[in-house]
C-alpha cells in the first residue's frame, strides 16, 4: 500500500589525501514515505462508506425503519437488516452488543486514517524525484496532491497507517468475508463471527440472495 525510500541529507567526502587513509563516511539519509495511488483511492472510497455504516449502527433505533433518521440516508438498511439480522431488529431487540462494538471500532479505525491524511497534508512535500506518486488533484481532488514525508513524521504516518490497516483486516476477518464451508454443505463467504455462531444471522438466506446482497457489499 505504501512506498518508502531514502533521500540523501548530509554527505561528507573523505579526505582527499590518500596518505591519511581517512575512512569514507557513510551517506546519511532520511527515511521517507510516499503514499501509493491505491492507498489514497481506497481511503477516498472507504472512509465515507464506513461513516455511513457507523452512523446507522450508533444511531439505532432512530436510523432503523420507522425512525426519524431512517430515510433517505439509511433507507437501504431496511432490506439489509432482513438479510443480515445483526443489522436488523432481531439483534437490536436482543441487546446484541456486537453491532455497536463493531461500530465503535469503526470510529477508532477511521480516526487513525484521518490522522494519517492530516499528517500527509500538513507535513507532506512535493516529491523531489520520480516515484510512485499520487493521482493528480484534477482526478480525485485534494487527496490526489503529490506528497511525500521524510524523517520522524514519515515514521509516524506509516505506523498510524499500518495500525489502522491491521484493524481493517481484523474486522474483515471477524465479520466480513473469509472462504468457509457452511453447515449447509455449500461453499459461501462468511466471517468468523457467523461461522462460530452457526450462521445465526445470515443462515436463513440462500446463496443466490447472499451473493448480491451480502457478499458483494461486504
Amino acid at each position: 500500500m505504501v512506498a518508502t525510500r531514502g533521500h540523501p541529507e548530509d554527505i561528507s567526502e573523505a579526505d582527499a589525501s590518500p596518505s591519511k587513509q581517512t575512512p569514507t563516511r557513510v551517506r546519511k539519509a532520511k527515511w521517507a514515505h510516499t503514499p501509493s495511488n491505491l492507498t489514497l483511492i481506497w481511503l477516498m472510497i472507504s472512509l465515507p462508506l464506513v461513516a455511513w455504516d457507523t452512523g446507522y449502527v450508533l444511531l439505532r433505533p432512530h436510523s432503523m425503519p420507522g425512525g426519524w433518521a431512517h430515510k433517505p440516508i439509511w433507507g437501504p438498511y431496511e432490506l439489509y437488516g432482513k438479510i443480515d439480522y445483526i443489522y436488523g431488529w432481531k439483534a437490536f431487540n436482543e441487546h446484541n452488543g456486537f453491532t455497536a462494538a463493531q461500530g465503535f471500532m469503526n470510529v477508532v479505525e477511521s480516526l487513525f486514517y484521518i490522522y494519517y491524511l492530516y499528517i500527509l497534508h500538513v507535513y507532506g512535500k512535493a516529491p523531489p524525484a520520480p516515484g510512485r506518486r499520487a493521482p493528480k488533484p484534477s482526478k480525485i481532488g485534494f487527496l490526489g496532491e503529490e506528497r511525500y514525508l521524510s524523517g520522524k513524521m514519515a515514521g509516524v504516518a506509516v505506523i498510524v497507517l499500518y495500525t489502522s490497516s491491521v484493524m481493517t483486516v481484523s474486522k474483515t476477518v471477524l465479520y466480513g468475508e473469509t472462504f468457509l464451508l457452511s453447515a449447509k454443505h455449500m461453499l459461501i463467504f462468511s466471517g468468523l463471527n457467523e461461522f462460530f455462531s452457526g450462521f445465526e444471522n445470515i443462515g436463513h438466506n440462500d446463496l443466490l440472495t447472499l451473493i448480491p446482497l451480502w457478499i458483494i457489499p461486504k
